[in-house]
């Protein structure tokens, strides 16, 4: 019997309260040597929800499991008739202050890179380069056959044409990209297979219950070991994919600084939680170190 993903986490000691003072982000950032880690809570200020925050999908929302993609052709269908609509909304997202923010960060030289556990490219669209997808991109499609990847945009394409009479209206968008809908509106719509051999089409992500390729692990883990210290962006740690990097962090004595409204699971090996929102925190961390977070074009 195969075990469900962590999707959730209650405390089980006592956490003491977030500050709302952001001096000890802005003092490890003048610091340099600073690792990002993000999660979905950068990224709300974008129009795209996060899971597990205040309205998050998790309470609406079950994500669908690699087990679940791989079991059959109608979870597909489902998940591709969802992911195809949230597409629409999710492909036309734009970096917000934070994404900014962390990309002037980038800019004056005070990090040592950027872990993100979004699919959704904004920290790229913002201008940071030295970013590692934990969990992939949305914006890529790959063949669990041939292993062959190529632009969601043109996976697009075929549906819209496979599907012309697809328009369904969604009750929500979820952050892995894909839409609500009934299986009534899922209905026959028609999945496309793998232009190269037939095979079966995967959006170039981790799933719940898909493990990250070790490789990328590893090379996170040297990030993890070359900086001075942690801060984590948004991201309830729930998921061990992203927890045992602020573990790794706080064995080896580097500080770890958490930006999120809400307690996480790493809350009791940070130095400290700032409990505000992370667009207008990060703005005025930039603001303090002269690094100003101002728009830049998005291609």
């Amino acid at each position: 019997m195969r075990m469900r993903p962590t999707l959730s986490w209650t405390p089980t000691e006592d956490l003491r309260p977030g500050t709302t003072d952001p001096e000890p982000v802005a003092e490890a950032l003048r610091a340099g040597g600073v690792l990002v880690l993000s999660g979905a809570g950068l990224s709300t200020e974008s129009g795209i929800p996060d899971y597990r925050g205040e309205g998050g999908s998790l309470r609406r929302h079950t994500p669908m499991t690699y087990q679940q993609f791989t079991a059959g052709p109608q979870a597909r269908r489902r998940y591709w008739a969802r992911s195809h609509l949230g597409w629409r909304t999710f492909g036309r997202a734009r970096p917000n202050a934070g994404h900014r923010a962390v990309a002037a960060f980038e800019r004056r030289g005070l990090l040592a890179g950027v872990i993100t556990q979004n699919v959704d490219g904004l920290h790229q669209a913002a201008g940071s380069e030295a970013v590692v997808e934990l969990h992939g991109s949305l914006d890529r499609v790959v063949c669990l056959s041939c292993g062959d990847r190529t632009a969601r945009h043109a996976l697009a394409r075929r549906l819209e044409v496979a599907n012309a009479d697809f328009e369904p209206v969604a009750a929500g968008l979820n952050p892995d990209g894909d839409a609500d809908l009934t299986d009534e509106q899922v209905g026959d719509f028609r999945v496309m297979p793998c232009s190269q051999c037939g095979g079966v089409l995967k959006p170039d992500v981790v799933f719940f219950g898909e493990a990250v390729p070790p490789q990328r692990v590893e090379h996170c883990r040297e990030l993890v070991g070359a900086a001075t210290s942690l801060l984590v962006l948004g991201s309830s740690l729930t998921v061990m994919s992203g927890l045992r990097f602020v573990r790794q962090a706080a064995r080896a004595g580097k500080p770890v600084l958490i930006v999120n409204r809400d307690p996480t699971r790493g809350d009791a090996l940070a130095a400290a939680r700032i409990a505000l929102p992370l667009g207008t925190t990060l703005t005025a961390v930039a603001d303090r170190l002269a690094a100003p977070a101002g728009d830049r074009p998005t291609t």
